[in-house]
C-alpha cells in the first residue's frame, strides 16, 4: 500500500518574477520622476520668491531673469507668466505684458487666475486702444468672477470707448472694392478710348493721304502755265520774296530753264524778222505834210 503525502510548490514562476522586476523598476523610475518634478517646483518657487523680493527692491534686471527661468523650468505654471507681465506693465512695456498676460492665460486652470490673467489683459488691451479686445478680455474675466466691480467698470469704459472709435475694418473693404470699381472702370475706359483713338487715327490717315493727293494735284497744276506747260521754278510768284527750288532735269527731257531759253531765241529771231519788214514797210510810204502851203 502506498502512502500518499501532500506536496507543496514553493517556487516562483518565471513570468511572475519578470512581472515583478518591472513593476520595481516602474516604481523607481516614478519615484526618480517625482523627486524630478518635486526639485523642479521646489527651484521654481525660489525663483519666484526671488523675482517677487527683488522686484520690491526695483531690481527689474534680476527679477526679469529670475521669472524667465522659472517660466523655463514650470511652463504649465501661469505664476510666472502672469508676475512678468505685471512687472513688463510696471515698466510702460504693454507689447510685453500683453503677450506674458495672454500665455499666463492659457496656461490658468483655476478661475481666480484665469480672472487676474483676463482682466489684466483687458488693460493692456485698452492702452494699445483695442477697445474690441479690451470688451472681449473683460467678458472672459468676469466669467469667471461675475462679481469682481472693477472688472465690470472697465468693461463698460471699454464699450463706451469702442462706441466712440468703432472699428474701420468694414468701411475699410468698402473702400477698397470702391477703389477695385474704380480701377476697373478706368480700364474699361482707357480701352474705349484706345479703340476710338486708333479709328481716329486710321480716319487721320486716310484724310492726310486724300490731302495728300490733292496737295500733289495742286502743286502740279501750280507748276504748269496756261497753256499747260511746265512753270520755270525760278520764276518768282506774285507777293513771295523766295524763289522756288530749281527742279532737276530729267534725262531725254528738256529742263524748263532749257525750255525757256529756246522760246527766248525764237521770240528774238521772230522780232528781228518784225522789224526787218517794218522797216521795208516805212521806205515805201508816204510822209504826209502838216504844213498848209
Amino acid at each position: 500500500m502506498q502512502r500518499l503525502t501532500n506536496r507543496f510548490y514553493t517556487g516562483i514562476p518565471k513570468g511572475f518574477y519578470i512581472l515583478l522586476c518591472v513593476l520595481l523598476a516602474n516604481n523607481s523610475v516614478l519615484a526618480q520622476e517625482d523627486k524630478e518634478k518635486e526639485k523642479i517646483e521646489k527651484e521654481t518657487t525660489n525663483l519666484l520668491r526671488s523675482a517677487t523680493s527683488e522686484l520690491e527692491s526695483d531690481d527689474f534686471i534680476d527679477a526679469e531673469v529670475d521669472l524667465r527661468k522659472a517660466i523655463s523650468l514650470s511652463p504649465a505654471n501661469e505664476t510666472g507668466k502672469y508676475n512678468l507681465g505685471n512687472a513688463y506693465y510696471e515698466k510702460e512695456l504693454n507689447d510685453e505684458a500683453m503677450r506674458r498676460y495672454v500665455q499666463a492665460a492659457e496656461v490658468a486652470e483655476s478661475k481666480p487666475e484665469k480672472h487676474k490673467a483676463y482682466h489684466n489683459l483687458g488693460n493692456t488691451f485698452m492702452n494699445a486702444k483695442k477697445y474690441q479686445e479690451a470688451v472681449e478680455a473683460y467678458k472672459n474675466a468676469l466669467r469667471n468672477n461675475p462679481g469682481d466691480d472693477e472688472t465690470r467698470y472697465n468693461l463698460a469704459l471699454a464699450k463706451e470707448m469702442l462706441e466712440k472709435n468703432p472699428p474701420q475694418g468694414g468701411d475699410d473693404n468698402k473702400d477698397e472694392e470702391n477703389n477695385k470699381d474704380e480701377e476697373n472702370k478706368d480700364e474699361n475706359e482707357n480701352k474705349d478710348d484706345k479703340g476710338k483713338d486708333q479709328e481716329g487715327d486710321e480716319g487721320d490717315e486716310k484724310e492726310n493721304e486724300d490731302k495728300g493727293d490733292e496737295k500733289d494735284e495742286n502743286k502740279d497744276g501750280e507748276n504748269k502755265d496756261d497753256r499747260g506747260n511746265p512753270k520755270d521754278p525760278n520764276e518768282q510768284k506774285d507777293g513771295e520774296g523766295e524763289q522756288p527750288k530749281q527742279q532737276k532735269p530729267v534725262p531725254g527731257q528738256l529742263s524748263p530753264q532749257q525750255v525757256k531759253n529756246l522760246l527766248e531765241a525764237m521770240n528774238n529771231e521772230e522780232k528781228k524778222v518784225q522789224d526787218k519788214i517794218n522797216a521795208r514797210k516805212q521806205k515805201g510810204a508816204k510822209v504826209k505834210s502838216n504844213k498848209d502851203w
